[in-house]
């Protein structure tokens, strides 16, 4: 097939084979068009595909000739899979799918870019992610099929022209579609009060001058808004999501992204938030998208002073044993990049990482501790206890990694909610 041949999205699909295998990115970087087309084929038999945080029900997922699986769950994957869909999850870092979608060589390589400048420069705009080299690969190969789904609402980011400049010539693409569709966009989280208190545990012991990472969620949200607002600043960025609070903190002037790598750009490997945030990021020269590998990697993290990883957990053991993607045997959202940020921060020169949890969390209308004695057989360890630094609760914060096993769980206990500090210390007397 000659380069850049433009279908719809239709006839788009039907270049999938009954039996193949097919990846996407994730979140915007998402080909909802193309997806959705892939779904109303009644001759598909065994077609895997390779993605995660789905962003539709779509008709893929009751369609008997479709597998899924991804790499990260969100609300869709966890209905579809209770509802008997053919979903798996793939335990993996962020880092690990580019390597797998670089191993594995599925046929058909899918991606979102903006429309073409006047040169012909399609941009991946807010998603670099694990999708970016396999898709630049499939395009090297003759025996596979690169598609760019042109959606004219993908804002223009630029990317490090070294490491590709997050964009592809037009002229390179196998097949090119047009199908434009709202951007997903993350409603505001309304910080509880214990989010608020821990948000300023956290903002008491950040270093000036820090180099900043955030999670996703109420209590990072919350951070850079504090951090915002306070005196002070000189910070720079290198998260793997870039959040409103990013935005929030380059408006308010805090952010000067002195760094010994990648100096004078806030670097991510996706972005995820409001309307205004895409509309903030189009074309905005402070801001470079890269791969998920020349961001999260332990040997990048490490060099970057100070770095400073904020990211929330599900529970914590007394033991310092994270749980962070799964719950009660079911899994709930990702590994993602908690795992590296939470050891790389903890190496980096001057480095800090906060694991951040509220004390409690309602499961069946009952209240329960997110601090336990030990975890069970179902419970899925995210972080192993020698990684983990500062863990934050509502009613304070403790740095694990100057602690003995011995002294660990009484620092533990003193986090949890007071309603539970007894059932705790009794389980370890």
């Amino acid at each position: 097939m000659p380069k850049s041949s433009q279908l719809d999205v239709a006839a788009a699909a039907r270049l999938v084979r009954p039996r193949d295998t097919v990846i996407a990115g994730f979140a915007a970087g998402q080909p909802v068009g193309f997806l959705e087309a892939l779904g109303a084929r009644s001759d598909l038999e065994d077609v895997v595909l390779y993605t995660g945080l789905l962003l539709r029900p779509y008709a893929l997922l009751q369609n008997p000739g479709v597998r899924v699986v991804s790499g990260f769950f969100g609300p869709i994957e966890r209905m579809a899979r209770a509802a008997g869909a053919r979903v798996g999850y793939l335990p993996a870092d962020f880092n690990d799918l580019e390597r797998l979608g670089l191993r594995l060589k599925p046929r058909v390589v899918l991606a979102v870019t903006s429309p073409p400048d006047r040169d012909g420069w399609l941009s991946f705009g807010l998603q670099a992610g694990a999708n970016y080299r396999p898709f630049m690969e499939a395009i090297r190969d003759p025996e596979r099929l690169a598609v760019a789904e042109v959606n004219p609402r993908m804002p223009r980011v630029d990317g490090i022209p070294e490491l590709g400049g997050n964009r592809v010539h037009l002229s390179e693409v196998d097949v090119l579609v047009e199908h434009e569709a709202d951007l997903v966009a993350l409603p505001p989280e309304e910080p509880s009060p214990a989010d608020l208190v821990i948000a300023q545990l956290v903002v008491e012991r950040i270093l000036p001058g820090s180099i900043l990472q955030f999670g996703i969620g109420a209590i990072p949200d919350a951070i850079a808004r504090i951090l915002a607002e306070r005196p002070g600043g000189g910070f720079g960025i290198h998260t793997e999501m870039i959040s409103d609070g990013v935005m929030r903190l380059h408006e308010a002037g805090k952010v000067t992204n002195r760094k010994p790598l990648y100096d004078g750009f806030t670097v991510a490997t996706f972005a995820l938030g409001s309307e205004r945030l895409y509309r903030w990021l189009d074309g905005n020269p402070a801001v470079r998208i890269l791969p998920v590998t020349d961001v999260n990697e332990s040997w990048v993290l490490r060099q970057l002073p100070r770095l400073t990883s904020i990211n929330g957990a599900l529970s914590i053991d007394l033991a310092g044993q994270v749980a962070a993607d799964a719950v009660g045997g079911r899994q709930h959202s990702g590994t993602g990049g908690h795992e590296s940020f939470v050891s790389g921060a903890r190496a980096a020169p001057d480095g800090r990482s906060f694991v951040c949890l509220k004390s409690t969390a309602t499961v069946g209308g009952r209240r329960i501790s997110t601090i336990v004695p030990h975890f069970g057989g179902d419970t899925l360890v995210t972080t192993p206890r020698h990684h983990v630094q500062y863990v934050v609760t509502e009613h304070g914060a403790v740095d694990l990694s100057v602690l003995p096993d011995t002294e660990r769980p009484r620092a533990l206990v003193e986090l949890a909610h007071p309603d539970f500090r007894d059932g705790l210390r009794a389980a370890v007397a």
